[in-house]
């Protein structure tokens, strides 16, 4: 597996990845903040760079595959779908993983059959069918122009067989007996108005890890670094510190 990543600057390695349906542009807003750390930004498969495998994949392949691009230890953020390959890194690897954050993600988004039909549906007519409805989830009504804006292209670009394959990850993805593996100090970071995964959602992934602690943060939704990026960045630095 083949995955376009980004790295820059000096310092501790912090590995970002996104979610379904964004490309690593997606951390624009953390970047300014986070010049103390080698920050490398990963593309998730058949999204931005990446190119789409020949085969379907599992989220702990997709896992190995950033640990094959990074240092021995490194810390990780994972908002997502990209929360979940965090955790099965962090599970698989406990070693190599120095800290963990996990925003807007659960160990499981049931109910399975919503991800094969919306792969069948994004096959059909591409990313465009489902935009209006992933912005609502993605994003509050009170989310600035730009950050909408930028959001529906991150989606829009991203190729129809990338997004179905990793529907499909998610689709046969649970890492729920596994999250009692997981040794790094992880925070659980949760949108108020985040409809897809709720405050109680991220308390209970909190819970089933043993060294976690969780924060909700007031005004946002599912795409929390780009509509609240002070609040998540602080609490990430914070994290990291």
């Amino acid at each position: 597996m083949r995955l376009h990543h980004v790295a820059g600057g000096d310092g501790p390695t912090l590995v970002l990845l996104g979610s379904l349906g964004s490309d690593l542009t997606l951390w624009e807003p953390q970047l300014p903040a986070l010049e103390g750390y080698r920050i490398v930004r990963v593309d998730l498969p058949g999204h931005g760079g990446s190119p789409v495998p020949d085969e379907q994949f599992t989220i702990a392949e997709v896992g190995r595959a950033v640990l094959a691009l990074v240092d021995s230890r490194v810390s990780v953020c994972g908002l997502s779908l990209g929360g979940l390959v965090a955790m099965s890194m962090a599970a698989e690897a406990p070693a190599r993983i120095e800290r963990l954050v996990l925003a807007c993600t659960k160990a499981s988004f049931p109910p399975r059959e919503q991800w094969a039909e919306r792969a069948e549906l994004v096959r059909r007519e591409g990313t465009a069918a489902v935009v209006d409805r992933t912005l609502q989830r993605w994003l509050t009504g009170e989310a600035d122009a730009k950050v909408v804006e930028h959001a529906r292209a991150m989606l829009l670009s991203t190729p129809a067989e990338g997004y179905a394959r990793c529907c499909e990850a998610l689709r046969d993805a649970d890492l729920a007996p596994d999250l009692s593996r997981i040794a790094a100090p992880t925070l659980v970071l949760a949108g108020a108005e985040d409809p897809t995964v709720t405050p109680a959602d991220a308390e209970a992934l909190a819970g089933a890890i043993p060294a976690a602690r969780q924060v909700t943060i007031d005004r946002g939704a599912h795409l929390l670094n780009t509509e609240r990026p002070a609040e998540f960045t602080r609490a990430l630095l914070e994290h990291m510190a």
